[in-house]
């Protein structure tokens, strides 16, 4: 470890900051016609900064950086690479989308493209963190610029009202968040996380602050999350927000949650791993059972994603739990691979159903309602292919990915000795795979409402198609994903 700043470690970080507020200056002087400028230079921005980390990852080294706040290694690298790719589609599904909604025109300007950078900025910086207050300068970094993105249709009330909702939450969680920092800083008089884990160890922190901090540092990271029950946000916001922005909200910064979970649960209080994997196996039971068994009962497909997001979190935080039984973290780099794997996954696989949702909607219509995708198969039936491949995904039906991944978490639960957990992830799996199947049924067997055919422009219709290809593709051969993320876990554990 070394205190000297470091900055080569940082390039990523400083060039999209410096990429994007170039970006925000040069899109003032384009006219709303020459816009697709400031969405070429964030995919180029997007491609460099994948350049630079992939460097950093082909490495395969663990460095710290400003006093031991910022650390490189491994599992950094890899979820911003994949951060990088859930941006960058994000944007190209978005396009026409943004562009007919007029969200790019008047005096909003290319603020979407850049927002969505910063927002990215946020969440690079989430990844990294080692630090508790750089822990929060990341997520207030990526929270503020979700915020400002939900409400940026200033004439439109429900993305007004989902704006606001999600303010006031999102700054009463942070003020959890703060709380439990703070409280785990009198504990141990540092915000350091491995000075934290030390001071644990040694048990020269008092055992009941940790624990009354940790409680509360859980109830922040779970309505990041959007683990029951701190949830509410999650339906009203999803469904009140234009379709793109509720894709850069569900996408990429489930990958910052998921890094700033293990930062602080695994890396910074494993010496508590007792007292936070009670309260991960409560957020999980709960986000399975609530938001399988809501789903069913939702008739706006977005709203029915939000409910799906909430259950497969609590698959994510299965993995999380089974790291250690007691003090033995023998299998620890297996069981938060399983979770890694799952959270890409969840994102690529959530990616291409917000990429279908978009492709249907049009000027005046969000094709946002389940009805909206009946008889797709008659209009499209690749889309309906892939629609159903992201679906079947999504329900854990092999041979997709989502199969693979559930059948990683779970198996890295039973390797704790916890059947009756894995049983009743599996009911509840059982329970959701419903509300997937519905779907695609509807775009099968039923009537279309619209008959007029699909067009898509040629960028998205390959993209999306190349979406629905991997999706298959890793869940036919996902070792090396999987060994990717063993290696990545593992590397950053030891280090």
């Amino acid at each position: 470890m070394t205190t000297t700043p470091n900055l080569i470690l940082l390039y990523p970080e400083i060039f999209l900051m410096v990429a994007a507020s170039t970006i925000l200056l040069i899109d003032m002087f384009l006219s709303e016609a020459r816009r697709g400028i400031t969405y070429a230079l964030s995919l180029a921005t997007l491609l460099v900064c994948a350049l630079l980390t992939l460097i950093d990852f082909n490495a395969g080294a663990t460095l710290y950086t400003f006093s031991n706040m910022f650390v490189s290694d491994p599992m950094s690298h890899l979820l911003k690479l994949f951060s990088y790719g859930a941006v960058a589609l994000t944007l190209i599904y978005s396009r026409s989308y943004v562009t007919e909604r007029g969200m790019l025109g008047g005096n909003l300007g290319g603020e979407f493209y850049v927002l969505a950078l910063f927002a990215l900025l946020g969440q690079m910086v989430m990844i990294s963190a080692n630090n508790f207050l750089i822990i929060y300068l990341g997520l207030e970094l990526m929270s503020l610029s979700l915020y400002a993105l939900v409400a940026l249709r200033r004439d439109n009330a429900k993305a007004t009202e989902a704006a606001m909702k999600y303010f006031i939450l999102g700054a009463m969680a942070s003020g959890f968040l703060l709380y439990g920092i703070s409280m785990l800083y009198g504990a141990t008089g540092s915000l350091d996380l491995t000075t934290v884990a030390k001071m644990a160890t040694s048990g020269a922190a008092n055992p009941t602050i940790l624990v009354f901090g940790i409680v509360f540092l859980m109830a922040g990271l779970a309505f990041k999350l959007g683990a029951v029950p701190f949830h509410m946000w999650v339906p009203d916001v999803y469904q009140g927000s234009p379709t793109a922005v509720t894709l850069l909200l569900g996408a990429a910064p489930k990958l910052a949650a998921f890094a700033i979970f293990v930062r602080l649960l695994v890396e910074g209080l494993m010496p508590m791993a007792r007292d936070w994997q009670q309260m991960l196996m409560v957020l999980a039971v709960l986000s399975l059972a609530v938001g399988n068994l809501t789903a069913i009962a939702q008739t706006n497909l977005k709203r029915m994603l939000a409910y799906s997001t909430i259950a497969q979190m609590g698959f994510v935080l299965l993995g999380l739990m089974a790291g250690s039984v007691g003090l033995d973290s023998s299998g620890a780099a297996n069981a938060y691979s399983s979770a890694m794997f799952y959270v890409i996954t969840y994102v690529l696989t959530t990616l291409g159903t917000f990429g279908v949702i978009m492709l249907l909607a049009r000027a005046g219509f969000e094709a946002e309602e389940l009805v909206d995708f009946k008889g797709l198969s008659q209009r499209s039936p690749w889309f309906a292919v892939v629609m159903s491949v992201l679906m079947f995904s999504l329900a854990g039906v092999p041979p997709m990915m989502g199969f693979t991944a559930k059948f990683a978490v779970l198996q890295a639960v039973l390797g704790t000795g916890q059947i009756w957990l894995t049983l009743i992830a599996v009911i509840f799996s059982l329970v959701g795979a419903f509300y997937y199947l519905r779907l695609v049924k509807m775009m099968w067997f039923d009537e279309p409402v619209d008959k007029s055919p699909l067009t898509a422009k040629g960028d998205m219709r390959f993209v999306l198609s190349l979406n629905g290809v991997a999706v298959v593709a890793l869940g036919l051969l996902p070792g090396p994903l999987l060994s990717v993320c063993l290696v990545a876990m593992t590397k950053t554990l030891n280090s």
